[in-house]
């Protein structure tokens, strides 16, 4: 079974909402960690196969196969992770801008806090994302239609009666 796979099942394993919540405040200390190792130390390469890029940060490989998943799109080239395996070859080259903006579409604010992110893009830059990535969020919203609105399909009806009456 690939890495990644595991890793999904891993994740679901815990029944009860307490060890849910046990299993990913875990998690979400080890994914910290990492993140200021990553950002304390930019210049360092994060390349290799998985089980060599895992050890480096202190992860398990299928745990790490985890961090991928939620950095992938953050990535300068995505890594296909349904193929993982521990020698697999990855590079995790990172977009540091689309990081920040992607932590923010998370809702990742122990991360994108971190102290660490002063020594990667200067307070400005920060700044002018979190405004981006605020100005994407009103752009979808004004584009949601209301089960009292003319349906967009264009039949006259309102959309609860036409469309939305699926939904």
């Amino acid at each position: 079974m690939a890495l990644y796979e595991q890793w999904k099942n891993l994740a679901q394993m815990a029944q009860t909402p307490a060890q849910q919540q046990a299993f990913w405040d875990d998690y979400f200390s080890m994914e910290t960690d990492v993140y200021e190792q990553i950002l304390g130390d930019t210049s360092v390469s994060y390349e290799g196969t998985v089980k060599e890029v895992a050890e480096k940060v202190g992860m398990e490989p299928v745990v790490f196969c985890g961090f991928i998943d939620g950095i992938n799109t953050s990535l300068k080239k995505e890594i296909d992770l349904d193929t993982l395996e521990e020698d697999t070859d990855i590079k995790l080259d990172i977009d540091f801008e689309k990081l920040y903006f992607n932590m923010h579409e998370a809702k990742a604010k122990w991360l994108y806090t971190l102290p660490q992110w002063d020594e990667v893009l200067p307070e400005e830059r920060r700044s002018e994302i979190t405004r981006e990535w605020r100005a994407s969020k009103q752009a979808v919203s004004e584009k949601t239609v209301g089960r009292n609105d003319p349906c967009p399909c264009g039949s006259g009806k309102k959309y609860k009666k036409c469309c939305g009456k699926n939904v």
